[in-house]
Order: structure tokens, then C-alpha cells, then sequence
């Protein structure tokens, strides 16, 4: 079932997978739904509902944009979405998995170990982590983390010029207003939209990925703190 639904949602975004994958990504499965009994990773705990909404939902990114020979910032990857699956289908990926809950971090670091796989992980609060790590990442991607305002707060400091934000967000009227509240600080934060990739790994609910470019330097003193951006947000 797992493997079969991972194929069927790949197939619909055009992409291909081998076993030898779909194995890396049953093993993080089933380590994630072992270790949840104990953690709090997801509320998602069938192997086949991780296997629609978590593994394939992440996957999708790898067709938004070439990610080969790229820097990429995961913002908020929880117990590693997007990052994690789009690691184990393809390890040569760059990927820096950023959380500010360490539990979480260790969980991704063991998680990778098991496997042989490299990671780089940062246990921290996006608002500090920017510090040393601002403009050095290609690509910024985050998953059900913030409101889009927030979110871009957040990410598009550590972008390279002409680099690419890549929230994962619903396609809905509520989606709809948010990114119409976001407009400004897109704009005040160094971004244009540029598009949207849209799709679905569930009958009737619609995702989409935003494609937002990095087109100016992001102004000096953001992202504030977490509690001023909450307190008065873009």
C-alpha cells in the first residue's frame, strides 16, 4: 500500500522512483510512526496517509524547481518535511533541515543515520539562525510552518540574490486571502511572485507551491523577533 500510493502520486507529477528509494522512504516511514508513539512528530499515523501526505506531499517540490547542484534551507521541517523525503529520493541534494525544537533535530539526525545518509541539520529559531546563514542558500522551503506574511519574514533573508522561496501552501479561499495579506511583505522583504505550481495527492484537496524570487536585498534589522513579527506582522 505504501509503495503503491508513493508510485501513483509520482506518476501523476511526472516524476519516476526506483526500490531502492521507495526503501529509504518505507524505513523513514515506518522510524517516524515507531518513534511517534513516544514523540510528538505527527498526527498522521497510518503508513499509507504518510506515505500520500507527508512523502509524496514533500516530493512534489522536487518538480517546482532543478534542485541539483542547489543550496536549500528547509524552514521549520518539523520531523523533516519537506526536507527529509526530497533527501532520500535523491542524496545528493544540498539540504540544511532548520527547527528550533531540538528534539526534533535529533530525531531527523538519528532518522538519517540509520540509513547512511548525510544531513545537515540546525537546531534554532529562524529569526537567529539568519545570523550567520543570511544570503547563503539558493532556495528556501518551508511546510505548514507560519502565514504566508510571517513565513516571508522569515525566509527570504537567507536568500541569495535571484533565489527562490518556495512555500508549500492549501489551495483554497482562505489561502487565497492570505496570500493577498502577504502582497506586502513579499514586496517590503526583496520578493516577486513570480507563479504557482498546483496539485493534489488527495481527492478533492487542492495544493499549491509558490514560486517567490529574491529580486532585491532583503532591509537590514529583519527578520525581527518572532514576538515583535507576531505583535505587528508585515
Amino acid at each position: 500500500m505504501f509503495d503503491q500510493i508513493i508510485r501513483e502520486c509520482l506518476s501523476g507529477f511526472g516524476m519516476e522512483i526506483d526500490g531502492a528509494q521507495l526503501a529509504r522512504l518505507g524505513q523513514f516511514s515506518d522510524f517516524l510512526l515507531e518513534k511517534n508513539k513516544v514523540m510528538n512528530l505527527t498526527a498522521i499515523k497510518e503508513p499509507g496517509e504518510v506515505a500520500r501526505r507527508h512523502m509524496a506531499d514533500s516530493l512534489f517540490l522536487y518538480t517546482c524547481a532543478d534542485l541539483r547542484g542547489k543550496r536549500i534551507l528547509d524552514i521549520g521541517t518539523g520531523a523533516g518535511f519537506p526536507g527529509m523525503p526530497l533527501k532520500l529520493y535523491d542524496p545528493g541534494l544540498d539540504i540544511t533541515m532548520l527547527d528550533s525544537t531540538a528534539k526534533r533535530i535529533n530525531f531527523i539526525n538519528e532518522a538519517a543515520a540509520r540509513q547512511g545518509i548525510e544531513v545537515s541539520t540546525v537546531a534554532a529559531r529562524a529569526e537567529d539562525a539568519v545570523k550567520e546563514l543570511r544570503g547563503s542558500f539558493d532556495i528556501v522551503t518551508s511546510r505548514a510552518v507560519a502565514p504566508l506574511n510571517i513565513l516571508t519574514e522569515l525566509s527570504m533573508p537567507f536568500l541569495k540574490k535571484d533565489g527562490l522561496f518556495l512555500p508549500m501552501k492549501s489551495l483554497n479561499d482562505a489561502e487565497a486571502e492570505e496570500e493577498h495579506r502577504a502582497a506586502r511583505a513579499i514586496a517590503f522583504m526583496g520578493g516577486s511572485l513570480e507563479g504557482r505550481r498546483e496539485y493534489s495527492v488527495e481527492p478533492g484537496v487542492k495544493r499549491q507551491v509558490l514560486v517567490i524570487r529574491r529580486v532585491a536585498p532583503s532591509p537590514k534589522g529583519y527578520p525581527r523577533s518572532y514576538a515583535a513579527i507576531s505583535k505587528k506582522p508585515l
